[in-house]
């Protein structure tokens, strides 16, 4: 049913005005929610958290590790790049990859 806007009052108008833009502010903050849940489910199933797609975008991130060295495990690396030294004196040993897995 469409107001007939001709025959309000004033305060009537404004009273409408005012439950329009709660009625839009409303709509705002659920269709934001939504969209900040369907781009958390999308990340999810990539295997990443919103706060890590951010950081692509600004700074260079070192990255998740993958890899701990058994003799050491304040030493990690990420997978990517050239194998670090402790990587392969590791292999050299006989320690298969999936052994220094996190």
């Amino acid at each position: 049913m469409k107001p007939d806007l001709e025959n309000m009052s004033r305060d009537e108008l404004l009273q409408l005005k005012a439950d329009i833009d709660r009625a839009l502010e409303s709509l705002e903050t659920r269709r934001k929610a939504e969209a900040l849940k369907a781009a958390e489910d999308a990340a999810r199933k990539y295997g990443f958290s919103l706060q890590e797609l951010k950081e692509v975008g600004g700074k260079r991130t070192k990255g998740v590790p993958r890899y701990r060295n058994p003799k050491n495990p304040s030493q990690t690396w990420t997978g990517k790049g050239r194998k670090p030294k402790w990587v392969l004196e590791a292999l050299d040993e006989g320690i298969p990859m999936e052994k220094m897995e996190i």
